[in-house]
């Protein structure tokens, strides 16, 4: 799954937030469930719109972009 299909930005959609391409669904919303406790599930029930391989995809996009920069601050 590329990025494109993940998420999406435009100014016309919830004023510009990043949100999981083909919703209004903000991708701050599913952090916002993490930090309070709620499970991936919860998140995916109360947003049938965001589908698991999106929300899954996204996660993974996360770690793997924290993770580069962790790695590239070491090399500096």
């Amino acid at each position: 799954m590329n990025i494109t299909e993940i998420v999406s930005q435009n100014q016309e959609v919830m004023h510009g937030a990043l949100v999981f391409a083909g919703t209004r669904v903000p991708v701050s919303s599913l952090l916002d469930h993490l930090k309070a406790g709620d499970t991936l599930e919860d998140f995916l029930a109360g947003f049938p719109s965001v589908s698991r391989q999106q929300a899954e995809a996204f996660l993974e996009f996360a770690f793997q972009s924290a993770s580069s920069r962790v790695i590239h601050a070491r090399a500096a």
